[in-house]
């Protein structure tokens, strides 16, 4: 009798709103520049500089970009370190309107370098993994106006999830 009551009270508990809460913690909200990550458009990186024109990404909206075998990438600066042959990279373009700090998130394993006038530029602070949100990396960039180019080099994914957002 003691132990039919005692699972009785196990089962109850199990499906209590309270147990499963515990059980399942929910994901922390995303920081407010980050609030376009919930949906993406989809976009096709350049492979090529002369393919960047078609591959532009707008600030603030998240893009699920479709990255190109390594080999078949000829990056618009060579990376300092090259890739690994059977990864995913691409090459994208944005232009910054106001100077600041932008961060850029990124869902997947890979090299994020943002390219000004053929130079890479120093990345002003990094981050891995926001919770469980999908984002894998955020690395942020003093930047002036202008148009840059964003490589990714050396993605596990064919499709990486990308968002820049500019920083309060």
């Amino acid at each position: 009798m003691k132990i039919a009551a005692l699972f009785a009270l196990t089962v109850a508990l199990a499906a209590s709103p309270a147990f499963a809460q515990d059980a399942a913690p929910a994901c922390p909200a995303l920081p407010a520049e980050l609030a376009g990550w919930t949906s993406g458009t989809p976009l096709a990186a350049a492979a090529t500089p002369t393919g960047l024109a078609r591959a532009l990404v707008k600030i603030g909206n998240r893009t699920d970009l479709a990255l190109a075998p390594t080999a078949d990438v000829s990056f618009a600066t060579t990376p300092n370190k090259a890739p690994a042959p059977d990864t995913h990279s691409g090459m994208a373009i944005f232009t910054i309107g106001t100077g600041g700090t932008y961060r850029v998130a990124l869902g997947t394993s890979a090299w994020i370098n943002v390219v000004h006038d053929g130079k890479f530029l120093s990345s002003t602070a990094h981050t891995h993994k926001l919770g469980c949100a999908g984002v894998r990396k955020l690395i942020d960039f003093a930047l002036t106006p202008g148009n840059y180019v964003l490589q990714i080099e050396g993605g596990r994914d064919a499709v990486a999830g990308l968002l820049i957002a500019r920083l309060p």
